[in-house]
């Protein structure tokens, strides 16, 4: 479901990427198939370095179908970039890309919190993220934070996820599926 991000996907990354209905909600737009090779490229560099932690979804059968990453990584704490391309909505795959990462993010990086900002007008990404039980709707609880991702203007809402709330919610998920 998810690896680490390699130079080979980028061609049919981009492509998904440059779709009307992705290409408005993606953190790091590129316009061009060269453009994305070098963000690529740098991504995996900083990854090196350990300032950002990323990611290619895949689907059932190995096919690079988004990416999720962690930026703006201070103190056990980042923010959450997720997208998917459209042939690819609606399956449940962002929703089990978040939980493959999470438990990547909390068990093997000693991440505390995870910020997510969602555009207000991104209807689609906003009720996906409210379905997952362990995510917490945070503009009053971090209101710091979430005036500055509103700098210029109100166009993001902020949510949260805590670890010892993820890995909760992960334990009963299983206890009950165990059962």
């Amino acid at each position: 479901m998810l690896k680490k991000r390699e130079l080979h996907e980028c061609q049919s990354l981009h492509s998904l990427m440059m779709d009307p209905a992705v290409s408005p909600y993606v953190r790091y737009a590129c316009q061009s198939q060269e453009e994305f090779m070098f963000l690529t490229r740098q991504l995996i560099a900083e990854e090196e370095q350990g300032s950002v932690i990323t990611r290619t979804i895949l689907n059932e059968v190995g096919t690079a179908i988004g990416t999720i990453d962690l930026y703006h990584m201070v103190n056990q704490t980042g923010f959450l970039a997720t997208w998917i391309g459209a042939p690819y909505f609606g399956q449940g795959y962002s929703q089990r890309a978040k939980s493959a990462f999470l438990t990547e993010l909390f068990l093997e990086h000693d991440i505390q919190t995870v910020f997510m900002k969602i555009r207000k007008q991104n209807v689609r990404s906003r009720k996906a993220v409210e379905k997952l039980p362990y995510v917490k709707f945070s503009n009053d609880l971090y209101p710091e934070v979430t005036q500055a991702i509103n700098v210029k203007q109100s166009i993001y809402d902020l949510y949260h996820v805590e670890r010892a709330t993820f890995l909760e919610s992960h334990m009963e998920l299983h206890h009950i599926l165990a059962t």
